[in-house]
């Protein structure tokens, strides 16, 4: 998934409005920030391979350390950790954990049977959602415009910062989901962790319009 992962980034700021949206982007897309750090450090691997699903050319054939099941309660709990440590709010903790380990669940319905267990354990699952080019669209579609609901329902644009700089990440992130879907396969994996790492360009831009935007609970502190 793509834009689903930010469709959970957006829906929880109505769960936990004095958290900004950077964190919220930081939590739900873990695991693929790391990923492509990973791919350069050569810790992880990924192939080319355009018959892999109807839905991306891509073979994810060793990703332990990011996106096993592990590997994902591991990041939760070191996420939920970090924001306790810093802000003592257990709740806010427990949901920022939960929107972290979201990713693992909405690769599990999306991916082919390649998210490993971890710790050495022969076990992979997916639900192969991606061998639907159109029921992925749907679902992933139908989450974005859920979170996008949610988040404006929670906050509302204080200057035009806060109004268009919203906007054009939303339309940005489309733009880039459909090209996705539409462009060539990419060249090598060493393009794909370039231009996995861009997606830190998404947090900073998140924490940029957070700031611009009121939240509808009363918040006593700056986002985190």
């Amino acid at each position: 998934m793509f834009i689903g992962h930010y469709a959970v980034a957006l829906g929880a700021k109505d769960l936990t409005p004095k958290v900004s949206l950077g964190t919220l982007f930081l939590a739900a897309q873990l695991a693929d920030l790391l990923w492509p750090l990973f791919l350069i450090l050569g810790l992880e691997h990924v192939r080319i391979d355009p018959s892999n699903t109807a839905f991306t050319p891509l073979d994810f054939y060793d990703y332990p350390i990011s996106h096993s099941l592990v590997g994902a309660i591991a990041w939760s709990v070191v996420m939920g950790g970090l924001y306790y440590a810093i802000r003592k709010d257990l709740k806010t903790s427990g949901v920022l954990g939960l929107v972290v380990f979201s990713h693992w669940i909405l690769d599990f319905i999306t991916h082919r049977p390649d998210l490993p267990f971890g710790l050495g354990v022969n076990l992979t699952f997916g639900l192969r959602l991606w061998n639907s080019v159109s029921g992925t669209m749907i679902v992933e579609g139908a989450l974005f415009i859920a979170g996008i609901a949610l988040y404006l329902r929670a906050t509302s644009a204080k200057d035009n910062i806060g109004r268009y700089g919203f906007w054009s990440l939303i339309i940005l992130l489309v733009l880039i989901y459909l090209a996705s879907i539409v462009g060539p396969p990419p060249p090598s994996e060493s393009s794909i962790a370039i231009v996995g790492n861009l997606g830190w360009l998404f947090v900073i831009w998140a924490f940029w319009i957070d700031r611009h935007r009121s939240v509808s609970a009363q918040v006593h502190s700056p986002p985190l």
